[in-house]
């Protein structure tokens, strides 16, 4: 496994080492003393299953109580994964990683506590796995506008177009009136 530092330290981009061959392919995702050694020392404890349409856009979604990091795979299709760093003593506060992630290229996101994350679908489908270093807790939730100008993520559109959106994202609030970290 090979973790490459992203624009924001704290971020790593995870590229797992693949045995393939006719019969197809072999990689661990996720092997606990590769993790640590990077510096992932967190424990995981909820593997969520998400699956989205061509369009759809989720999040910029935290957790203000019970902060989660996030390792985030592809399992079918791909996503464009943005990271949003929300720690208002950063150095980084408000900026942002982007990445592709496909089942074809096998990489993943480590995205810490105290980031908003989000991910925009390319692909006709995408199902997503991802591990979680805390548990889910809806009263804690809470969600940035996914296109907040003072963040800037240039998402990947496709044809321009608006993305498709739960109600709770459109709603979200932009970085200057969000509760941050």
């Amino acid at each position: 496994m090979q973790f490459i530092k992203q624009e924001i330290q704290d971020v790593l981009l995870c590229q797992p080492t693949v045995f393939q061959d006719e019969r197809g392919f072999f990689l661990e995702s996720y092997k606990k003393t590769a993790f640590s050694n990077a510096g992932i020392s967190e424990e995981f404890v909820q593997d969520n299953h998400s699956r989205s349409k061509q369009g759809v856009l989720r999040g910029l979604h935290y957790q203000i109580q019970n902060p989660q990091g996030k390792l985030v795979r592809v399992i079918v299709g791909e996503i464009f994964d943005a990271a949003v760093d929300i720690r208002k003593n950063s150095p980084t506060f408000g900026k942002w990683v982007g990445v592709h992630l496909s089942a074809e290229n096998k990489n993943m996101l480590w995205v810490p506590p105290g980031f908003a994350h989000g991910f925009y679908t390319l692909s006709p489908w995408a199902e997503i796995l991802y591990k979680t270093t805390d548990y889910y807790a809806p009263q804690s939730e809470r969600t940035i506008k996914w296109n907040d100008p003072a963040i800037g993520i240039k998402w990947p559109l496709i044809d321009a177009q608006e993305p498709i959106l739960s109600q709770k994202d459109a709603d979200g609030k932009l970085l200057s009136q969000a509760e941050v970290y």
